[in-house]
């Protein structure tokens, strides 16, 4: 990767949807150039998928949108544990983080008692030892982070 991919990237990040031309403008180069670097990237793997960011206002599914805080057991691997989430319903986002607990996890569950569910089945089924779970009262969306 070198510093055009970079600018791409950033770019992508803010608007996914641009068109070639659009962000070949953007970066000084040809649509068909900029195209190429995008397909090599999602080849390689550095760019791993396009999604849709929904304002919670919006999203008409209702229930809870929850965040959780997870540890694992001391015998269950990150790998064990990520094969296992993903496969949880209701999971939406998984993330390994720095600090107190090994992941953070954005879910929905349909209320109280199928967010209960969620989190007795991450502690039995994917090797969740501790968890601390907030209810997202409300969302805003910024501009990306690059």
């Amino acid at each position: 990767m070198d510093r055009l991919d970079s600018e791409i990237l950033g770019i992508l990040q803010q608007d996914a949807r641009i068109s070639y031309r659009d962000l070949g403008v953007r970066v000084g180069l040809s649509a068909n150039a900029t195209a190429d670097r995008v397909r090599r990237m999602r080849r390689d793997g550095v760019i791993r998928g396009f999604t849709v960011i929904v304002d919670p206002a919006a999203d008409t599914r209702g229930g809870l949108v929850v965040f959780i805080d997870l540890s694992l057991r001391q015998d269950t691997t990150n790998e064990e544990f990520e094969e296992r989430v993903v496969r949880l319903p209701g999971i939406t986002e998984v993330v390994h983080v720095t600090g107190e607990y090994d992941y953070l996890v954005r879910a929905r569950a349909a209320d109280p008692a199928a967010l209960d569910a969620l989190l007795r089945r991450l502690k039995r089924e994917a090797g969740v030892a501790q968890s601390s779970t907030r209810i997202a009262l409300k969302g805003a969306h910024g501009p990306a982070i690059p």
